[in-house]
């Protein structure tokens, strides 16, 4: 089962931006690991706002992407396996302990992540 997680926006000041976004839909900046990363949660918000911290934004790329997640049921590599031959474009994992994710494109190039269960 996947889950729509987050929605992720790449910028060069996560803690600046997280703030704004936190203050105006009334919520709060719920996670920020040394504000590389930083998780914006408000109520009769579905989906968690993350901010992530880039060193320029880069042509081409996407600028907001989906954060998918996997049930704890779902095994990680038959997932990576399932989503590359239905047409996406394996990137990578990535992360950290405790927090990782895969990295994918659509058949269009856009980017999005999987990330395990937390």
């Amino acid at each position: 089962m996947i889950s729509l997680g987050m929605i992720t926006l790449d910028t060069e000041a996560p803690r600046p931006l997280a703030a704004w976004w936190a203050e105006r839909l009334g919520g709060e900046i719920v996670m920020d690991s040394d504000g590389w990363f930083c998780v914006v949660s408000a109520p009769n918000v579905p989906v968690a706002l993350g901010f992530q911290k880039v060193e320029a934004p880069t042509p081409g790329k996407n600028r907001l992407h989906l954060d998918l997640n996997r049930s704890a049921d779902v095994n990680r590599e038959e997932l990576v396996t399932e989503w590359v031959a239905a047409g996406a474009t394996h990137l990578g994992q990535r992360g950290e302990a405790g927090f990782s994710w895969d990295t994918f494109t659509d058949p269009g190039g856009n980017e999005f992540c999987i990330g395990d269960p937390h």
